[in-house]
């Protein structure tokens, strides 16, 4: 058996690595990108060259994630600030129902295990965001983020990753 489950629509660029037990449909991934086990990456959802995107993720659509940006382990991206499963008149909601709200994670961000982030939000270039966080608005760029809600805790000097651990 082989534990994949990719749709034909699925764009990759080359030397894509894919682990086992995956859910991809709609989406493109970028050139030397690394999917870990248990991700879903949902349509309309874009993966920039020389990500890794650790096992049990979600990347709903609307997200959009540059280069170089590393997304930890269990990561969730949230595409609606309002879900509800059903209409006004109480029937199940279908995609029309509602909007896609976007998310973009700039080139060269790192995001820590288990974070949740919220729709309609930009995480700046090199940003980090600790492990935990709940990132509830926009991070600026070269900023360390953490806590429910994310707060920035520390801003680097350049956007060197040689700066954000001395």
């Amino acid at each position: 058996m082989n534990y994949l489950c990719i749709a034909d629509d699925v764009k990759f660029g080359n030397n894509v690595k894919l682990s086992k037990y995956i859910n991809l449909y709609g989406c493109s991934i970028g050139d030397n990108t690394k999917i870990g086990a248990f991700v879903e990456i949902q349509k309309n959802a874009f993966i920039g060259k020389n990500c890794k995107v650790s096992s049990h993720s979600f990347i709903c659509e609307g997200v959009t994630i540059e280069d170089e940006v590393f997304i930890g382990h269990n990561v969730t991206f949230i595409n609606d600030k309002k879900p509800r499963a059903t209409t006004n008149n109480g029937k199940l909601q279908t995609e029309s129902d509602w909007k896609v709200e976007p998310t973009l994670v700039k080139r060269g961000a790192s995001i820590g295990s288990s974070c949740t982030i919220l729709s309609n939000i930009t995480i700046g270039e090199y940003a980090i965001i600790g492990a935990g966080s709940v990132v509830t608005k926009d991070v600026p760029p070269n900023a360390i983020v953490a806590g429910n809600p994310a707060k920035i805790l520390k801003k680097l000097d350049s956007n060197n990753y040689e700066s954000a651990i001395s």
